[in-house]
């Protein structure tokens, strides 16, 4: 279904990311048509910026996070973004951590000074104040790039919602499918209620329940059906029910995302690709899949 990779999965992450962004603009910038629209970088989960971003909001106990991972998560993707040559017009990082906040203020300001201007870090809850931005504005004038690269399973479906209803904005989303939602989802029964609740918000319905757990009935010793519920999906179906989601919401998707396995080859994240733009899609969508399999 989706291509593998083993190694440094961080860097193959924002080496993508990087190069897509490289395109994108190239295309901006050649197209007469699209040379007149406004361009937009977000990078929702920001970070420090840095090589470094020091603690992690999930729990390790819960995703499984080894110590090659914990220092690879959200690495580098704003110096990845602000480093291309053609630049965006506007670049907005959010990162609700205060002391974050501060250190990507003092990377922009002394490594990337002469874009200060063109950039703006919010301190807010990205998923609401996403979905705010995404109603506020007008798109008829300009495009957008969303890279949503969440600690844990932090993106709720009503952003990526909100988000595709601009059909403006392409979107790039690492989905922990195999170390976050596979293992919120017991084998012998479904997840408690607070685990439920953070599912149902991440698929943006219950249909999860049915789709990920059954019923099995075993003859108990007098021979009578003894039936429970059972998880009855594996991490594979898991990513093709998020990929089935995407694909009823945006123009057009990537159907084989980035798999992004930890160095003992145990896949961890998918990076998907989905476009927005009807007239855009296929180009960028052809952009994308080269990018996730190259």
């Amino acid at each position: 279904m989706a291509h593998r990779f083993g190694g440094s999965w961080t860097e193959r992450k924002l080496e993508a990311l990087r190069d897509y962004l490289v395109q994108y603009q190239l295309i901006f910038k050649r197209n007469p048509g699209a040379r007149k629209l406004k361009t937009i970088y977000v990078d929702a989960f920001a970070g420090t910026g840095g090589r470094e971003a020091g603690e992690r909001a999930a729990d390790p106990g819960l995703f499984g996070y080894d110590d090659e991972e914990m220092r690879g998560y959200q690495e580098g993707s704003v110096r990845k973004a602000l480093s291309i040559d053609n630049k965006f017009d506007r670049y907005i990082f959010i990162e609700n951590k205060s002391k974050h906040a501060v250190a990507l203020r003092k990377l922009i300001g002394t490594e990337f000074a002469a874009l200060s201007g063109r950039c703006a870090i919010e301190e807010e809850d990205a998923n609401a104040w996403l979905q705010e931005w995404c109603r506020a504005q007008d798109w008829r004038g300009q495009r957008a790039v969303v890279f949503l690269d969440p600690y844990g399973m932090n993106v709720d479906w009503a952003t990526i919602e909100a988000i595709a209803r601009t059909k403006a904005i392409d979107l790039w989303v690492l989905f922990p499918f195999a170390i976050g939602a596979n293992r919120m989802m017991p084998k012998d029964a479904p997840p408690d209620s607070l685990w439920a609740k953070r599912l149902t918000a991440i698929f943006g319905t219950e249909e999860w329940k049915s789709r990920f757990y059954g019923e099995t009935r075993k003859a108990d010793l007098f021979g009578d059906a003894q039936g429970s519920i059972v998880k009855i999906a594996g991490m594979d179906d898991i990513l093709v029910y998020f990929l089935e989601r995407l694909r009823a919401i945006f123009s057009m998707i990537v159907e084989r995302p980035l798999i992004l396995e930890n160095s003992r080859h145990t896949p961890m994240y998918a990076l998907c690709f989905a476009a927005g733009n009807p007239r855009g899609a296929p180009t960028a969508v052809k952009i994308a899949s080269h990018l996730t399999r190259s």
